[in-house]
């Protein structure tokens, strides 16, 4: 994939600069399709970005904004100046505005929607004519997450299945973009307790027995004609083997409810590391019962569960502009 268009550092972004940025939560994994299979669901953070003669500020609504940095040292603002810079360009100052519907460290794509954010904020300072796709959004976010699979989504929209490839300078990324099931109904449950995805990942073990890896495979490849095609096989396709158990003990609650889920027959998954479960419901009759049951379960439990019905968002992120 070719890199969009480039320019002497002397560059500079003019003031003015106007662009409103919406990214989608996305819920990675899916069982069996470890870092390499994601959703995108109906819940959006929202940024805007001005360009501004000097200086960088945030203002930030909703999650994080009692611990978020305000600063240059945003994690949003740092990426913008990076990827500005290693294309040649230079940001003189920036007033970003962000509304933070996507909780933090919860296995709902809020750092990548994050990395998102920042992809399309440089999308929006480079001259139209550099031409960035929706390709480079992939590859810049990813880069910046480490793997595409809750970046792809957010991007694409949709259900997305993605994978790297070696690269002279490191990993060139790629997605498939699948249009899901129109019945198909994710149902969160959010636990009050964060998880940290670094330490989630520490549980991890280096190798997997083969049999394990046969099972997971084939359950995987059942996930795409299960999540567009063929919803009944729903509980078959979300059957997991290579993460979940190894990460029973930094989450146990949310593995309970998840196996008392599948003993009923729901496709009940851990959402990306977790600790957030969801549930893909055949349909919404099935969404209703599910609700319902979790919140029974959560009734019993020591912390608060946030209990939703996430429509799939099938569009991913949106940016408009506004220049001077």
């Amino acid at each position: 994939m070719a890199s969009p268009a480039t320019t002497p550092p002397a560059n500079r972004v003019p003031e003015g600069i106007v662009a409103k940025i919406k990214v989608p939560a996305t819920s990675a994994n899916l069982g069996p399709g470890f870092d390499c299979a994601g959703i995108a669901v109906g819940l959006y953070d929202e940024l805007e970005i001005r360009t501004t003669g000097a200086g960088f500020s945030a203002e930030i609504e909703g999650e994080g904004h009692n611990y978020l940095p305000t600063d240059a040292r945003h994690l949003i603002i740092t990426h913008i100046r990076e990827r500005l810079s290693q294309l040649g360009w230079h940001l003189p100052g920036l007033k970003l505005k962000a509304i933070n519907r996507i909780p933090h460290s919860r296995g709902l794509g809020s750092s990548a929607a994050a990395h998102i954010a920042a992809a399309l904020a440089v999308k929006a300072l480079l001259p139209p004519d550099c031409d960035v796709t929706s390709d480079h959004l992939l590859q810049w976010a990813s880069e910046a997450e480490g793997h595409p699979d809750n970046v792809a989504p957010a991007v694409y929209g949709g259900l997305t299945f993605s994978w790297h490839e070696p690269a002279e300078t490191g990993k060139t990324y790629h997605s498939l973009k699948l249009t899901p099931h129109s019945q198909i109904t994710p149902v969160v449950a959010i636990p009050a307790k964060p998880l940290s995805t670094a330490a989630a990942r520490t549980l991890l073990p280096a190798t997997v027995p083969y049999r394990e890896a046969v099972a997971n495979a084939s359950r995987a490849a059942l996930l795409a004609p299960a999540m567009t095609t063929n919803p009944e096989m729903l509980l078959a396709a979300t059957e997991d083997w290579l993460h979940q158990q190894y990460r029973a003990p930094s989450m146990p609650e949310t593995l309970e409810h998840v196996s008392a889920l599948r003993a009923e027959g729901h496709a009940a998954v851990v959402s990306g590391a977790g600790p957030t479960l969801c549930v893909f419901a055949a349909d919404t009759q099935e969404s209703d019962v599910v609700v319902t049951k979790l919140h029974q379960r959560a009734a019993k439990s020591s912390q608060h569960w946030d209990i939703r019905i996430l429509p799939i968002a099938t569009e991913g992120a949106t940016i408009e502009v506004f220049r001077p």
